[in-house]
């Protein structure tokens, strides 16, 4: 065989097995994250990014998801099928070693797969060890072949099932409940949200997701097609498309540069908030990198070169900086890497050198022609770049009163704030309290040593709306800062926050469980999310869930969070029940507090974490922004309850 036809040759020895999935039952959020929410949903993408890696090399183009009655999950594309063929040296089926062998797979053969994303190879063993069943059908060569497993093992060899024309594979698992305790039930919105994303870019591949466990007005299943020919400047428009463009076109590049694949998409809008969203091999880079670096450096030399020949910049009597040139901007940078390094705390941060200069080059090549050539928006863009580096110069004063404040004792605490008495960060949990009214019957409540409470009056200011000097110039956002302590900017990003004196561990905002109280939260969680969503992404924010209900009969009481609760413990009760409506946390005393929001044995507390930031900046521009019916459709939809758990 010629090395040529080697190379395009996926057969049983494309297969590398690592060992190690006997650690993978024992010690799961190591390969997954955690065993709740979160790592639940990445066993779909998991999956998922097999058949994308097929779909990269060339070989695949549709991809089916469905969440069965029972929520386990299929998957089926039409890529080559996995190999069934026998591995040489581990002496069973391809299928088998890639189903039961830790890092088994395509991917780690550069011959059979050039990039590939998910979590290192890890992928479907990992699936397959954290499920208590799993079927592996494999079309291929003419032949169905099936596998099945249990908690990770084969129930039999790989056998032949039929004859068919197709091509590619399908699996089927249901996640095993001894591993996912707390939940498992897939979210619709969440995996049609990631197989969007996926469809953006990854152009020209149809991902359909259909929910066989609800069923539309018209009978059939609730299911979503996405597909996207344009990918990121298609991405783009869907993100921003609550925003005002201030420019006619999105910028955008698709090419490669050092022989690494580069695409890039951007826009203008009339917002405050810079909104970059990076990725490697269709993994969400949370925590930026080497790509994000590049893509900084290029847009700040063109753009800076440009408004210095342009001589708009002539009059101006303050410097010009990086942040000014990313204000009102939503840009994706997605780049394709052979042996990516990841590296910081969750490890979503790009640590290849050489991605810099690729993605730079290409930036500045892209912007070079585009501003060439649209003299218009090239003059509208500086001219935004102006007002914005305005702007933070007055939002350099506020900022600096804020901090002047932060760094003093205890006395410059805000005078609101009842404080506790431990003084280990990781110890000590403040709350943020609608209203004065409620803030004092929290203070009377709390555990002393460790709560704290900072009262919020009225609705703060909506931030998405707001310059940045008018944000550090509100009086309860001065408030929330210098009660933890943080302090912001660094020479690198004026806007980056510093969390190595944050006097809490736990944030937790605590709002009526109305309408206003609703709307407080989202406002709250708006401002973590636009100025400091550090916070966000260390685990630190969390939101207080007060009960709806309390049902008495005679010295019997019980407190329900939801209708149905409330109605299953009246019908314990059996009849004669007393049912009490909570509109606001001032309705309960300070006993009654505690025991259902404030104590930590028995309250339920929602971690606030941002799964894809894409989403969650979509939602937040179209729930805070100018634009009506979009919000408006949002809240029919979930008229029920809106839980923005971004």
């Amino acid at each position: 065989m010629s090395e040529e036809a080697k190379k395009h040759n996926y057969s049983a020895d494309s297969i590398q097995a690592l060992e190690g999935m006997e650690h993978v039952r024992m010690r799961p959020s190591m390969y997954i994250g955690d065993t709740g929410v979160r790592g639940l949903h990445h066993l779909v993408y998991e999956v998922v990014d097999n058949s994308i890696d097929e779909a990269l090399a060339g070989h695949c183009d549709n991809i089916k998801v469905t969440i069965n009655e029972d929520n386990s999950i299929t998957t089926e594309d039409n890529g080559r099928g996995i190999p069934i063929d026998l591995h040489k040296k581990e002496g069973v089926s391809a299928l088998q070693v890639v189903m039961t062998k830790i890092g088994a797979g395509g991917k780690f053969d550069k011959d059979s797969y050039k990039v590939s994303g998910g979590l290192h190879g890890v992928g479907v063993s990992c699936v397959n060890a954290l499920s208590e069943h799993l079927t592996a059908t494999v079309y291929r060569d003419g032949q169905i072949w099936q596998q099945e497993y249990e908690l990770g093992k084969p129930l039999y060899p790989v056998k032949p099932t039929g004859e068919t024309d197709l091509s590619g594979t399908i699996v089927t698992f249901k996640p095993d409940p001894s591993i996912f305790q707390q939940t498992l039930e897939y979210n619709y919105d969440t995996l049609a949200s990631r197989m969007r994303e996926l469809a953006f870019l990854n152009k020209g591949i149809r991902i359909s997701l259909t929910d066989k466990r609800n069923k539309e007005d018209n009978g059939e299943y609730v299911q979503d097609h996405f597909h996207s020919e344009e990918g990121l400047k298609e991405f783009i428009k869907f993100l921003d498309g609550n925003r005002e463009p201030i420019i006619g076109h999105v910028i955008s590049m698709e090419g490669e540069k050092n022989d690494i694949p580069v695409e890039v998409a951007m826009i203008y809008n009339t917002s405050f908030s810079e909104n970059l969203h990076s990725y490697v091999n269709n993994i969400n880079t949370h925590e930026g990198g080497t790509h994000l670096s590049g893509f900084r450096r290029g847009l700040t030399t063109t753009l800076k070169k440009y408004a210095d020949a342009s001589g708009l910049l002539d009059k101006i009597k303050f410097e010009i900086t990086g942040d000014d040139f990313r204000e009102g901007l939503t840009a994706i940078i997605s780049v394709k890497v052979g042996e990516p390094q990841f590296e910081g705390q969750t490890k979503t941060k790009l640590g290849n050198r050489e991605v810099t200069s690729a993605v730079s080059q290409s930036v500045s090549e892209m912007l070079e022609n585009y501003l060439e050539e649209n003299p218009n928006d090239a003059k509208t863009i500086v001219q935004k770049v102006i007002l914005a580096a305005q702007a933070r110069n007055a939002a350099k004063k506020a900022r600096e009163m804020v901090q002047r404040k932060t760094v003093m004792s205890v006395g410059g605490l805000p005078g609101k704030l009842s404080d506790c008495s431990e003084q280990d960060p990781a110890q000590c949990e403040v709350f943020l309290v609608e209203g004065d009214s409620a803030g004092g019957t929290a203070k009377q409540g709390r555990d002393r040593k460790f709560q704290a409470i900072l009262p919020l009056r009225g609705k703060i200011l909506n931030v998405e709306k707001a310059m940045s000097h008018r944000v550090f110039e509100n009086e309860e956002i001065k408030n929330i800062y210098t009660a933890l302590g943080v302090t912001i900017g660094t020479e690198e990003d004026s806007k980056a926050l510093n969390l190595s004196k944050l006097r809490y561990h736990k944030v937790v905002i605590m709002c009526d469980a109305d309408v206003d109280g609703s709307h407080i939260e989202t406002l709250i969680l708006t401002f973590f999310f636009r100025y400091m969503r550090e916070l966000i992404e260390s685990g630190h924010i969390f939101i207080a869930t007060p009960p709806l209900y309390l049902v008495k009969k005679g010295q019997k009481k019980r407190y329900a969070w939801s209708e149905k609760e409330r109605d299953e413990i009246a019908e314990s009760y059996s009849g004669g029940v007393q049912i009490q409506r909570y509109k606001g946390l001032g309705e309960m005393n300070a006993e009654q507090l505690w025991d259902t929001t404030m104590d930590p044995e028995f309250r339920k507390l929602r971690q606030v974490n941002i799964d894809n930031g894409g989403e969650a900046d979509r939602i937040f521009s179209m729930l805070m922004g100018d634009e009506v019916p979009p919000r408006r459709e949002f809240i029919e939809k979930n008229a029920k309850y809106a839980n923005i758990d971004a």
